[in-house]
């Protein structure tokens, strides 16, 4: 089981809904981890407890706006998080069939499977890489060369990003890991020369 979100539901659906994992991600930006991944659970109870693909890429955008900016927000941007998430449902019917997980089940390697991601919107190259490391090290998704679309994010050991959560520990490490690269960067930023 998935460990993303600190809220069993959540994460039971994180595991089970491939749609929802892909949405956590897509949300994962600006906002605590945990927040953006359980979001998709969120969402879906006010979206009637269906988290349908098809219904969501055909929705008013207005009325998904709403959803996301009912209190609590779904996101501290919930008017252009929700058009991120439409467009993302939208690609998922378009060039999948309305199946989220094809998105990997469909890649022949890693390449492809980078690919894919960085196709869909809000997937940068880091977000890809971060979302194809998840899935290798924590789903078993793992076609040639996942470990190279990956890097560094793939690499075991390590605590770079959700990638690597598996518990709540991990959680914890990744946290520090980023308050240290951050704390490095502000330290080399305020270094003359």
């Amino acid at each position: 089981m998935l460990y993303l979100s600190g809220d069993e539901a959540a994460d039971r659906l994180l595991t089970n809904d491939p749609l929802a994992l892909l949405l956590g991600m897509v949300l994962d930006q600006q906002i605590p981890l945990e927040r953006a991944f359980k979001a998709p659970l969120d969402l879906q109870a006010r979206l009637g407890g269906q988290l349908e693909v098809e219904a969501i890429a055909s929705m008013d955008p207005e009325e998904l706006a709403s959803a996301f900016g009912a209190k609590p927000a779904l996101h501290r941007f919930p008017k252009s998080m929700a058009g991120r998430v439409q467009e993302v449902c939208t690609v998922i019917v378009d060039s999948y069939g309305g199946d989220a997980a094809a998105i990997w089940t469909t890649a022949t390697d890693g390449e492809e499977l980078l690919s894919n991601l960085k196709a869909l919107p809000g997937f940068g190259e880091q977000k890809a890489r971060i979302f194809t490391a998840l899935l290798g090290k924590q789903l078993g998704v793992r076609p040639a060369g996942w470990e190279d679309a990956a890097a560094p994010f793939g690499e075991p050991g390590t605590f770079r990003s959700v990638a690597d959560i598996d518990s709540p520990e991990a959680s914890t490490k990744v946290r520090q890991y980023k308050q240290q690269v951050k704390a490095e960067a502000r330290s080399r930023a305020s270094t003359p020369g």
